[in-house]
């Protein structure tokens, strides 16, 4: 009888170290994309790094494919999500509550650090006789998916050129990981990302299917980027996608990392540590990161207040005063 107390009392012991150990881990879930695009990468590859830690830190990292950048941040304000991807103008929109953000303002939004750019990049067939971005009107366009960033841009721009879902054949309202599989057959004729490059999806439209990159420029671009910060003039070169062998002029966003003013300063600290701490090893997990340079990505794109957390870091290192 005294064994069986003597193992009852251990087997408490261990049942109790390991809750203590379990409350003690602190989960958090990053918002990406579509699993072909580069927002699934960004969340994946900021959890290895978080998760390379766990044993000093406690936090575990989970990045779920997610409808994108509008998604994701509502999300966050539901307090359904800690952090997320979101292109640069829906950071704007969020925090400021400008129209194009359904959702109202969202002033606990906080900016964390910007990645990579994005260009505005349409994809047609090349039988489709579109060679420039008016030739859309009166086809098959897949626009995107509601909650996404690039679909968020698309309205954006239509309404600014005086558009309608009417002015297409067909628009389409597919994710990004399904539009490469819709243009193989046939059932639109153009296809729209708000994409760091190289992107899975178009390297899997234009090799599959004879198709073409066209170029989004003329006076209405030239208005939308004088008028606001967060969009820019951008390329995408050539030579880098099958049939688009010249570089194509664009405008495009910066993919931004972003949180909430309620999530914890030491699990956002942590967070900019596991990135910039291993940074080197981070630029490396997609191409779209090669180029990144620490100034960039604490300055460039970001409209909503840095959470205290990631300040924290970045003052240790020096970069803010």
């Amino acid at each position: 009888m005294l064994n069986f107390r003597k193992a009852a009392i251990a087997a408490a012991v261990v049942l109790t170290a390991h809750s203590a150990t379990a409350a003690e881990e602190t989960f958090i879930t990053i918002g990406t994309g579509g699993q072909t695009g580069v927002y699934y990468v960004v969340g994946q590859s900021i959890c290895r790094l978080v998760n390379r830690g766990t044993a000093e830190h406690g936090m575990k990292c989970t990045a779920p494919s997610t409808g994108g950048s509008v998604a994701n941040i509502n999300a966050i304000k539901a307090g359904d999500m800690d952090m997320g991807v979101a292109q640069s103008d829906w950071q704007h929109y969020a925090f400021n509550g400008a129209p194009q953000f359904e959702g109202g303002a969202f002033p606990e939004l906080r900016a964390v650090f910007s990645v990579h750019g994005e260009p505005f990049t349409v994809v047609a067939r090349d039988d489709s006789g579109i060679t420039t971005f008016d030739d859309l009107k009166g086809k098959r366009v897949n626009i995107g998916n509601p909650g996404s960033g690039q679909r968020g841009t698309m309205e954006v721009l239509m309404e600014k050129l005086g558009w309608t879902l009417d002015d297409f054949a067909l628009a389409s309202e597919l994710k990004s990981s399904e539009q490469a599989a819709a243009m193989g057959d046939n059932k639109v004729d153009s296809i729209i990302f708000t994409a760091g490059h190289p992107n899975g999806s178009i390297q899997e439209a234009t090799t599959t299917t004879d198709a073409h990159l066209i170029p989004v420029v003329g006076p209405v671009i030239d208005e939308l980027v004088a008028a606001n910060p967060y969009y820019a003039k951008a390329v995408v070169p050539g030579g880098m996608y099958r049939g688009t062998d010249a570089d194509i002029d664009t405008f495009g966003v910066k993919a931004t990392f972003v949180t909430s003013a309620n999530v914890p300063d030491e699990v956002v600290y942590q967070v900019v540590k596991a990135v910039f701490d291993n940074f080197d090893r981070f630029k490396g997990l997609h191409p779209a990161f090669a180029g990144l340079t620490e100034t960039a990505m604490i300055s460039e794109g970001l409209s909503a207040p840095l959470h205290p957390g990631a300040e924290k870091y970045y003052k240790e290192r020096g970069w803010l005063n």
